[in-house]
């Protein structure tokens, strides 16, 4: 994709912002409640869409997309929680699977996560369907989450003796009586069972890359486990999608890893790249994602151009399982 996609141009932020009726995040406010999050979602699209000519198209198949990348910290949960609002606020039906432990993106919208509640761990060991534990995120129309609890973090032992272990989830999803226009499936940061099932779940893969210093270390373990899970178990997977995160425009060294990047995969990278924005840090302590914590700022636009990239190749390069 090229620049030339149809995004908010900063006069048309800058006029909205004018409206007294809206208040940025990156602007002290006097207000002491934030207003619900309904709201919060159609300021976002307001602000990220406001003439309405910008459109997300629904893909013809259910896209099962596995956000995965084994170092930690690179913006896989913030990258999924951001892509799946953005297309959700377009439009979109979308699922989140949080298939990391520590649970970050059930945090980040808002989905009850503790000990006790349903959650993927029930879906992987004791076969409850999906449907049972999905649950609806506020504020957000067209979008669900299946959270994580602590349990998830014994799963990977649980599941050596499990039949079937490396489709487990691939069943569940399949077995969802609802259709999706996306499923993204966060993963922990490892190369475990639970990566594993993501894997085998999923169709494409999304692979978050940080802009700085040790960002391509390691990738070609990720890259060839991706190929042992296409040649044994899953021959529809592909990398179909390369993000680069945590960019700083003010370091060679983030214009370096970009270019290497991009030379070795190609039209693979979006063209949309997510900056280093203190915005897409402090939207989850709110239980937000940036999209709707602060949709003016530039971590917010970044991610709404990525999600409209995403959609607009999934029309010209159709992929995905039957609904």
């Amino acid at each position: 994709m090229t620049a030339d996609i149809p995004v908010a141009s900063a006069e048309s932020l800058a006029a909205v912002a004018a409206d007294p009726t809206y208040v940025s995040r990156e602007t002290p406010t006097r207000e002491e409640d934030d207003p619900p999050l309904a709201m919060e979602a159609m300021r976002a699209v307001q602000i990220l869409n406001p003439s309405g000519e910008v459109t997300m198209p629904r893909p013809d198949r259910t896209r099962v997309m596995c956000v995965a990348n084994q170092k930690g910290g690179v913006g896989k949960t913030t990258t999924t929680v951001n892509l799946a609002v953005a297309l959700a606020l377009h439009g979109n039906r979308v699922l989140v699977v949080d298939l990391d432990p520590q649970g970050n993106a059930s945090t980040g919208l808002n989905v009850p996560h503790h000990t006790g509640i349903p959650d993927v761990y029930d879906c992987l060991i004791n076969s409850v369907p999906l449907s049972e534990v999905a649950q609806a995120v506020e504020g957000i129309p067209n979008l669900w989450c299946v959270p994580a609890t602590i349990d998830l973090a014994g799963a990977e032992i649980e599941l050596v003796s499990v039949v079937a272990r490396e489709s487990r989830l691939d069943r569940a999803i399949a077995a969802y009586p609802g259709q999706f226009d996306y499923v993204f499936i966060d993963c922990p940061p490892s190369l475990g069972l639970l990566t594993v099932n993501a894997l085998v779940a999923a169709q494409e893969v999304l692979i978050p890359i940080q802009c700085e210093y040790y960002a391509l270390e390691g990738l070609n373990q990720l890259i060839n486990n991706i190929n042992l899970v296409r040649q044994h178990l899953n021959p529809k997977l592909d990398v179909s999608t390369i993000l680069l995160t945590m960019y700083d425009r003010r370091t060679r060294l983030a214009d370096a890893v970009e270019q290497d990047v991009r030379n070795h995969f190609g039209d693979k990278v979006l063209q949309a790249v997510i900056p280093r924005n203190v915005r897409v840090s402090e939207a989850p302590s709110y239980g937000q994602s940036v999209m709707t914590y602060d949709p003016g700022s530039r971590g917010a636009t970044s991610y709404f151009e990525a999600a409209q990239e995403i959609a607009e190749r999934g029309v010209k390069e159709p992929v995905g399982r039957n609904a």
